[in-house]
Protein backbone atom coordinates (compact mmCIF):
# COMPACT_ATOMS: atom_id res chain seq x y z
CA UNK A 1 0.00 0.00 0.00
CA UNK A 2 1.45 3.14 -0.84
CA UNK A 3 0.81 6.07 1.44
CA UNK A 4 0.90 9.87 0.72
CA UNK A 5 0.60 13.33 2.30
CA UNK A 6 -1.18 16.71 1.69
CA UNK A 7 0.75 19.41 2.02
CA UNK A 8 0.22 22.24 4.15
CA UNK A 9 -1.70 24.93 1.26
CA UNK A 10 -4.32 25.53 3.88
CA UNK A 11 -4.77 26.30 7.54
CA UNK A 12 -2.65 27.56 10.19
CA UNK A 13 0.36 25.72 8.37
CA UNK A 14 -0.24 26.90 5.19
CA UNK A 15 2.97 28.72 3.36
CA UNK A 16 5.66 28.66 1.15
CA UNK A 17 8.43 27.75 3.89
CA UNK A 18 5.98 24.93 5.15
CA UNK A 19 4.97 23.50 1.86
CA UNK A 20 8.40 23.31 0.41
CA UNK A 21 9.83 21.74 4.01
CA UNK A 22 6.61 18.95 4.51
CA UNK A 23 7.51 18.01 0.53
CA UNK A 24 11.31 17.57 0.78
CA UNK A 25 10.51 15.40 4.06
CA UNK A 26 8.07 13.51 2.62
CA UNK A 27 10.48 12.20 0.12
CA UNK A 28 13.11 11.77 2.63
CA UNK A 29 10.95 10.07 4.82
CA UNK A 30 10.02 7.08 1.91
CA UNK A 31 6.49 8.72 1.29
CA UNK A 32 5.18 7.93 -2.08
CA UNK A 33 3.37 11.24 -2.73
CA UNK A 34 2.40 14.63 -1.72
CA UNK A 35 -1.02 16.60 -2.80
CA UNK A 36 -3.13 19.38 -3.08
CA UNK A 37 -6.57 20.38 -3.44
CA UNK A 38 -8.76 23.36 -4.81
CA UNK A 39 -10.71 26.12 -2.99
CA UNK A 40 -11.57 28.62 -4.82
CA UNK A 41 -12.74 31.04 -2.68
CA UNK A 42 -14.22 31.51 1.02
CA UNK A 43 -17.74 32.47 1.18
CA UNK A 44 -18.13 34.92 4.16
CA UNK A 45 -21.88 34.24 4.36
CA UNK A 46 -22.98 30.55 5.70
CA UNK A 47 -23.18 28.07 2.96
CA UNK A 48 -25.36 25.01 2.91
CA UNK A 49 -23.13 21.78 2.55
CA UNK A 50 -24.36 18.25 1.69
CA UNK A 51 -27.98 19.87 1.39
CA UNK A 52 -27.87 20.58 4.87
CA UNK A 53 -28.68 23.80 7.16
CA UNK A 54 -26.61 26.89 5.72
CA UNK A 55 -23.63 27.14 8.32
CA UNK A 56 -20.34 28.69 8.41
CA UNK A 57 -17.93 27.65 5.80
CA UNK A 58 -14.27 26.27 7.41
CA UNK A 59 -12.00 28.40 8.52
CA UNK A 60 -9.79 25.96 6.92
CA UNK A 61 -10.62 27.65 3.64
CA UNK A 62 -9.40 31.06 4.90
CA UNK A 63 -6.38 30.88 2.70
CA UNK A 64 -6.11 27.65 0.40
CA UNK A 65 -3.07 28.01 -2.04
CA UNK A 66 -3.48 27.29 -5.62
CA UNK A 67 -2.91 23.54 -6.38
CA UNK A 68 -1.33 23.54 -10.32
CA UNK A 69 0.95 26.21 -9.37
CA UNK A 70 2.01 24.73 -5.93
CA UNK A 71 2.72 21.24 -7.33
CA UNK A 72 4.82 23.08 -9.80
CA UNK A 73 7.08 24.37 -7.14
CA UNK A 74 7.41 21.22 -5.64
CA UNK A 75 8.38 19.61 -8.52
CA UNK A 76 11.58 21.53 -8.64
CA UNK A 77 11.91 20.42 -5.04
CA UNK A 78 11.27 17.02 -5.43
CA UNK A 79 12.51 13.38 -7.22
CA UNK A 80 10.82 11.11 -6.56
CA UNK A 81 7.47 11.33 -4.79
CA UNK A 82 4.26 11.60 -6.78
CA UNK A 83 2.32 15.06 -7.76
CA UNK A 84 -1.37 14.52 -7.21
CA UNK A 85 -5.10 16.74 -6.51
CA UNK A 86 -7.34 15.22 -4.38
CA UNK A 87 -9.35 17.51 -6.04
CA UNK A 88 -9.37 19.78 -8.01
CA UNK A 89 -13.13 21.16 -9.14
CA UNK A 90 -12.92 20.49 -12.76
CA UNK A 91 -16.05 22.28 -14.20
CA UNK A 92 -14.62 25.90 -12.96
CA UNK A 93 -11.91 25.26 -15.61
CA UNK A 94 -11.73 25.51 -19.58
CA UNK A 95 -10.74 21.65 -19.75
CA UNK A 96 -8.27 22.35 -22.74
CA UNK A 97 -6.26 24.95 -20.45
CA UNK A 98 -6.49 22.24 -17.35
CA UNK A 99 -5.04 19.70 -19.84
CA UNK A 100 -2.11 21.68 -20.47
CA UNK A 101 -1.94 23.22 -16.96
CA UNK A 102 -1.47 19.02 -15.81
CA UNK A 103 0.49 18.38 -19.18
CA UNK A 104 3.13 21.09 -18.31
CA UNK A 105 3.56 19.84 -14.61
CA UNK A 106 3.88 16.45 -16.08
CA UNK A 107 6.70 17.65 -18.14
CA UNK A 108 8.48 19.19 -15.05
CA UNK A 109 8.16 16.65 -12.96
CA UNK A 110 9.29 13.88 -15.12
CA UNK A 111 5.95 11.79 -14.93
CA UNK A 112 5.01 12.27 -11.60
CA UNK A 113 1.22 13.50 -12.15
CA UNK A 114 -1.75 12.08 -10.79
CA UNK A 115 -4.98 14.06 -11.82
CA UNK A 116 -7.84 14.21 -8.97
CA UNK A 117 -10.96 15.58 -10.12
CA UNK A 118 -13.96 16.67 -8.62
CA UNK A 119 -17.12 18.68 -9.68
CA UNK A 120 -17.44 20.76 -6.84
CA UNK A 121 -20.21 21.91 -5.06
CA UNK A 122 -19.91 24.98 -3.71
CA UNK A 123 -22.94 27.57 -5.84
CA UNK A 124 -20.31 31.14 -5.24
CA UNK A 125 -17.50 29.31 -6.48
CA UNK A 126 -19.54 28.17 -9.67
CA UNK A 127 -20.61 31.74 -9.86
CA UNK A 128 -17.30 33.38 -9.38
CA UNK A 129 -15.86 31.31 -12.56
CA UNK A 130 -18.69 31.85 -14.77
CA UNK A 131 -19.59 28.10 -15.18
CA UNK A 132 -23.43 27.23 -14.73
CA UNK A 133 -24.09 24.43 -12.03
CA UNK A 134 -26.34 22.83 -14.67
CA UNK A 135 -22.92 20.96 -15.93
CA UNK A 136 -22.86 18.72 -12.75
CA UNK A 137 -22.75 15.08 -14.20
CA UNK A 138 -22.45 15.28 -18.55
CA UNK A 139 -19.96 17.72 -18.02
CA UNK A 140 -17.94 16.08 -16.11
CA UNK A 141 -17.79 13.43 -18.53
CA UNK A 142 -17.03 16.26 -20.90
CA UNK A 143 -13.87 17.27 -19.37
CA UNK A 144 -12.15 14.03 -18.93
CA UNK A 145 -12.80 13.43 -22.59
CA UNK A 146 -11.43 16.72 -23.76
CA UNK A 147 -8.44 16.49 -21.57
CA UNK A 148 -7.54 12.79 -22.78
CA UNK A 149 -7.97 14.40 -26.30
CA UNK A 150 -5.61 17.30 -25.42
CA UNK A 151 -3.01 14.82 -24.30
CA UNK A 152 -3.62 12.55 -27.16
CA UNK A 153 -1.61 12.44 -30.68
CA UNK A 154 -2.46 16.08 -33.07
CA UNK A 155 -3.59 17.30 -34.58
CA UNK A 156 -6.21 17.59 -31.14
CA UNK A 157 -10.11 18.24 -31.46
CA UNK A 158 -13.08 17.24 -29.07
CA UNK A 159 -16.87 18.41 -30.02
CA UNK A 160 -19.30 17.89 -26.92
CA UNK A 161 -22.23 20.35 -25.60
CA UNK A 162 -20.45 22.51 -23.49
CA UNK A 163 -16.24 22.49 -24.78
CA UNK A 164 -15.28 22.74 -28.80
CA UNK A 165 -11.40 22.38 -29.55
CA UNK A 166 -10.76 23.30 -33.55
CA UNK A 167 -8.12 20.69 -34.94
CA UNK A 168 -5.18 21.84 -33.32
CA UNK A 169 -1.91 20.87 -32.54
CA UNK A 170 -1.94 20.87 -28.54
CA UNK A 171 1.56 20.62 -26.92
CA UNK A 172 3.87 19.78 -24.64
CA UNK A 173 2.25 16.01 -24.42
CA UNK A 174 2.34 14.63 -20.74
CA UNK A 175 5.76 12.17 -20.40
CA UNK A 176 3.28 9.53 -18.71
CA UNK A 177 1.85 7.50 -21.53
CA UNK A 178 -1.46 7.88 -19.62
CA UNK A 179 -1.98 10.34 -16.86
CA UNK A 180 -3.75 8.79 -14.26
CA UNK A 181 -7.10 10.55 -13.57
CA UNK A 182 -8.82 9.69 -10.40
CA UNK A 183 -12.38 11.20 -9.52
CA UNK A 184 -13.91 12.45 -6.07
CA UNK A 185 -16.76 10.71 -5.37
CA UNK A 186 -19.11 9.30 -2.81
CA UNK A 187 -22.45 8.59 -4.38
CA UNK A 188 -23.86 5.74 -6.13
CA UNK A 189 -23.49 7.74 -9.47
CA UNK A 190 -20.13 9.22 -8.96
CA UNK A 191 -18.50 5.99 -8.01
CA UNK A 192 -20.20 4.79 -11.29
CA UNK A 193 -18.88 7.50 -13.37
CA UNK A 194 -15.46 6.95 -12.29
CA UNK A 195 -16.08 3.22 -13.25
CA UNK A 196 -16.55 4.18 -16.30
CA UNK A 197 -14.27 7.09 -17.47
CA UNK A 198 -11.23 7.30 -15.11
CA UNK A 199 -8.80 5.54 -13.84
CA UNK A 200 -9.58 5.24 -10.05
CA UNK A 201 -11.28 6.69 -7.32
CA UNK A 202 -10.20 9.17 -4.77
CA UNK A 203 -13.20 8.63 -1.75
CA UNK A 204 -12.58 9.94 1.60
CA UNK A 205 -12.16 7.44 4.40
CA UNK A 206 -15.54 8.41 6.71
CA UNK A 207 -15.16 4.61 8.17
CA UNK A 208 -13.34 1.30 7.47
CA UNK A 209 -16.67 -0.19 6.21
CA UNK A 210 -17.79 2.63 4.21
CA UNK A 211 -14.45 2.99 2.42
CA UNK A 212 -14.20 -0.81 2.02
CA UNK A 213 -17.97 -0.20 0.40
CA UNK A 214 -17.14 2.04 -1.93
CA UNK A 215 -14.35 0.43 -3.25
CA UNK A 216 -16.15 -2.85 -3.77
CA UNK A 217 -18.87 -1.59 -5.63
CA UNK A 218 -16.39 0.78 -7.72
CA UNK A 219 -14.45 -1.99 -9.12
CA UNK A 220 -17.64 -4.21 -9.69
CA UNK A 221 -19.01 -1.24 -11.90
CA UNK A 222 -15.01 -1.34 -13.89
CA UNK A 223 -15.92 -4.88 -14.49
CA UNK A 224 -19.61 -3.85 -15.67
CA UNK A 225 -17.97 -1.43 -18.25
CA UNK A 226 -16.03 -4.17 -19.50
CA UNK A 227 -12.81 -2.79 -18.23
CA UNK A 228 -10.28 -4.71 -16.08
CA UNK A 229 -10.54 -3.96 -12.22
CA UNK A 230 -6.76 -4.89 -12.06
CA UNK A 231 -6.10 -1.79 -14.17
CA UNK A 232 -7.88 1.10 -11.74
CA UNK A 233 -6.73 1.83 -8.23
CA UNK A 234 -8.46 3.54 -5.13
CA UNK A 235 -6.66 6.33 -2.91
CA UNK A 236 -8.15 6.76 0.15
CA UNK A 237 -8.05 10.40 1.61
CA UNK A 238 -8.01 10.56 5.69
CA UNK A 239 -9.09 14.18 6.83
CA UNK A 240 -8.08 13.03 10.30
CA UNK A 241 -5.72 14.11 13.08
CA UNK A 242 -2.42 12.74 14.18
CA UNK A 243 -1.68 13.06 17.64
CA UNK A 244 1.35 12.44 19.89
CA UNK A 245 -0.53 9.84 21.98
CA UNK A 246 -3.65 7.67 21.26
CA UNK A 247 -7.48 8.56 20.66
CA UNK A 248 -10.22 6.89 22.55
CA UNK A 249 -12.90 4.10 21.26
CA UNK A 250 -14.41 7.11 19.34
CA UNK A 251 -11.48 8.27 17.47
CA UNK A 252 -11.64 8.74 13.56
CA UNK A 253 -11.04 5.82 11.16
CA UNK A 254 -6.95 6.02 10.35
CA UNK A 255 -6.80 9.48 12.92
CA UNK A 256 -4.96 9.05 16.17
CA UNK A 257 -1.75 8.19 17.06
CA UNK A 258 0.59 7.09 14.33
CA UNK A 259 0.87 3.45 16.29
CA UNK A 260 -3.09 3.26 16.21
CA UNK A 261 -3.22 4.59 12.36
CA UNK A 262 -0.64 1.64 11.62
CA UNK A 263 -3.19 -0.46 12.57
CA UNK A 264 -5.46 0.50 10.62
CA UNK A 265 -3.37 0.58 7.44
CA UNK A 266 -2.33 -3.21 8.15
CA UNK A 267 -6.46 -3.85 8.11
CA UNK A 268 -6.26 -2.43 5.11
CA UNK A 269 -4.34 -4.70 3.46
CA UNK A 270 -5.33 -6.45 1.15
CA UNK A 271 -8.78 -5.46 0.72
CA UNK A 272 -8.30 -2.97 -2.60
CA UNK A 273 -7.31 -0.31 -0.85
CA UNK A 274 -3.89 0.65 -2.81
CA UNK A 275 -2.76 4.25 -1.39
CA UNK A 276 -3.79 6.38 1.28
CA UNK A 277 -3.17 9.97 1.64
CA UNK A 278 -3.24 12.24 4.61
CA UNK A 279 -4.38 15.33 4.93
CA UNK A 280 -4.22 16.41 8.60
CA UNK A 281 -4.22 20.51 8.29
CA UNK A 282 -6.82 22.09 9.83
CA UNK A 283 -8.24 18.44 10.87
CA UNK A 284 -7.83 19.19 14.49
CA UNK A 285 -10.83 22.07 13.95
CA UNK A 286 -9.73 25.16 15.77
CA UNK A 287 -5.82 27.03 14.97
CA UNK A 288 -4.94 26.44 18.37
CA UNK A 289 -4.58 23.22 18.52
CA UNK A 290 -3.43 22.39 15.49
CA UNK A 291 0.10 20.92 15.85
CA UNK A 292 3.28 23.15 14.73
CA UNK A 293 5.29 21.54 11.80
CA UNK A 294 7.95 19.97 13.58
CA UNK A 295 5.85 18.05 16.12
CA UNK A 296 3.52 17.83 12.47
CA UNK A 297 6.92 15.89 10.70
CA UNK A 298 7.59 14.05 13.34
CA UNK A 299 4.49 11.95 13.75
CA UNK A 300 4.90 12.04 9.94
CA UNK A 301 7.74 10.25 10.46
CA UNK A 302 7.14 7.66 13.09
CA UNK A 303 3.88 6.89 11.53
CA UNK A 304 5.59 5.92 8.16
CA UNK A 305 8.29 3.86 10.74
CA UNK A 306 5.50 1.62 12.78
CA UNK A 307 3.07 1.23 8.67
CA UNK A 308 6.57 0.22 6.82
CA UNK A 309 7.35 -2.49 9.59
Amino acid sequence: MELGIALPTSGPLAGPENIARVAREAERLGYDSVWTYERLLRPVAPVSMGGGEPQPVPEVYRQTYEPLETLSYVAALTERVKLGTSIIDALLHPAAVLAKRFATLDRFSGGRVVAGLGQGWMPQEFEAAGVPMSRIGPGMDEVVAAMRACWGPDPVSYEGAFTRIAESEINPKPVQARVPILLGAMTPGGVRRAARIADGLNPVAFSRDALLDLGKAFRAAVEEFGRDPESVTVVARANVPITTGPMGDDRPFLGGSPRQIADDLAGLEGTGVDHVLFATSGSSGSPETEPGIDETLGLYAELIDLARR
